[in-house]
């Protein structure tokens, strides 16, 4: 078997394609944080589930002050370890554990970022997902290869800027697409 050829996806959405049956990602925007030989990392942005930052910070013990936050959307972020908070936000900062995605956008785990928030010390820009998305070493490239995806590479302001329903739409205009055209073309043998 020849290796795949190696591609860094890191800092780019993965756009479900309309055949994707896996419930955790249909119709999903998902954001790639870390690819490496390791495997992948990213969470999905477009699905918000039925809590608020301001429920979660409750159930924290955390008091949330900052107006209009606390009606901000939790996300779902993937299928794993869906009881721990991943919070996607600009700028990186220095946090206790940050993964860097790139100059300007970190994904933190460590609780200090979200007392930093509850303080409004936090970050400029967040999105808390509960969850992440994990492939294994060659497990994206072979989705990859079954045209499972289409890859774009990340804007923050579709991350951070759009309203979440809006943010599939906007990554698919980034390839110059529409979902329904892609449905269309997707057809059945």
């Amino acid at each position: 078997m020849t290796p795949m050829r190696s591609v860094n996806l890191t800092n780019h959405f993965l756009i479900a394609m309309p055949s994707m049956v896996d419930p955790n990602f249909a119709k999903t925007l998902t954001f790639i944080c870390e690819h490496n030989d390791q495997g992948a990392l990213g969470v999905v942005v477009n699905r918000p589930i039925d809590m608020t930052l301001g429920a979660l910070f409750e159930r924290l013990d955390l008091q949330l002050e900052i107006p209009g936050l606390a009606e901000a959307p939790v996300y779902f972020g993937g299928p794993v370890q869906t009881d721990r908070g991943f919070v996607l936000h600009k700028p990186v900062g220095g946090w206790s554990s940050t993964l860097p995605v790139r100059d300007d956008v970190g994904l933190t785990t460590s609780k200090d970022i979200l007392e930093a928030v509850a303080a409004g010390a936090g970050p400029e820009k967040l999105l808390l997902a509960l969850g992440y998305a994990g492939w294994s070493p060659g497990q994206l490239e072979h989705e990859l290869a079954q045209n499972a995806w289409l890859t774009v590479e990340a804007k923050s302001a579709i991350l951070f800027d759009l309203p979440a329903e809006e943010r599939l739409p906007a990554a698919m205009q980034l390839l110059g697409i529409s979902f329904a055209t892609l449905q269309d073309e997707a057809g059945h043998a």
